[in-house]
Parts: C-alpha cells; structure tokens; sequence
C-alpha cells in the first residue's frame, strides 16, 4: 500500500502523521510530499521512504497512491497561506485514492463539528482510519 502525506508550512503535522503511520504500520510504504523544502525536510526525518517537493510532485503522486493524507486545506485551492494551488487541490480531489484528511481551523477554513481534539490526537484518528483500509 502506497500512502501520500502531504504537508506544507513547517510540515508539522505532516512530520506527526509519518511518524505514527511507521510506528503502527511499517509495512505501509510513505511518499511525503511537501509545498516547500522545510515540510519535505521534516517528513523525511520522520521516516518517510520517499519524499519530493512542490506542485508537480503533489500532481504525480496523487495519481500513483492508495491513501493520500494531510491537512483538510490539500483539497482547497489557495490554503496553507497559498501553498495549496488550485492544481494541487484538482489533483488529489480527483485521486482515486481514499483521502483521509484532518481538521485543521486555520488559514480562514474552518470545519464545524469536528471534534475539538489536539493535533496530536487528531493524527492518531487519522491512523485508525489507515487501518481500516490496510488488509
């Protein structure tokens, strides 16, 4: 199984999320795509087998992944502060991957009625997620 975790900013949560796919499932091959360098950097540290950055590689590899992960922002256009572009947005709306994606109320987006959990709990929400798609 081929999981995409996208991330920008300081990549942060992306860095959380590859960290606890690899503890809980090691089996899982992890591409970690970033909007800039510092995102990338972060999850491949964390233990991501691949990583590349920008839009290009968001578009490649949202065609090429079972399981794309990442701030609820990958599926709007200008997010992230202007990170997410409206290419990258298309590219993983139209995935034919599953989409497991994490409330994040920031960069005027918010989700209501999402639980009002930490990031940290958030992440391991979206890891149990996972392992309902992992045979």
């Amino acid at each position: 199984m081929k999981v995409l975790v996208i991330d920008g900013q300081g990549g942060g949560l992306g860095c959380q999320l590859v960290s606890v796919i690899k503890e809980r499932y090691p089996e899982v091959e992890i591409l970690a795509v970033g909007t800039n360098s510092i995102a990338t950097g972060a999850m491949l540290r964390a233990g991501a087998d691949q990583a590349a950055t920008g839009e290009n590689s968001v578009v490649v590899a949202s065609g090429r992944a079972d399981v794309i992960m990442g701030p609820v922002g990958i599926v709007i256009a200008d997010s992230m502060l202007g990170e997410i572009t409206p290419r990258m947005a298309v590219a993983v709306g139209q995935s034919r991957a599953r989409r497991i994606l994490i409330p994040v109320n920031l960069c005027d987006n918010i989700v209501v009625g999402a639980a009002d959990a930490s990031m940290s709990k958030n992440v391991q929400y979206a890891a149990d997620a996972l392992g309902t798609f992992i045979s």
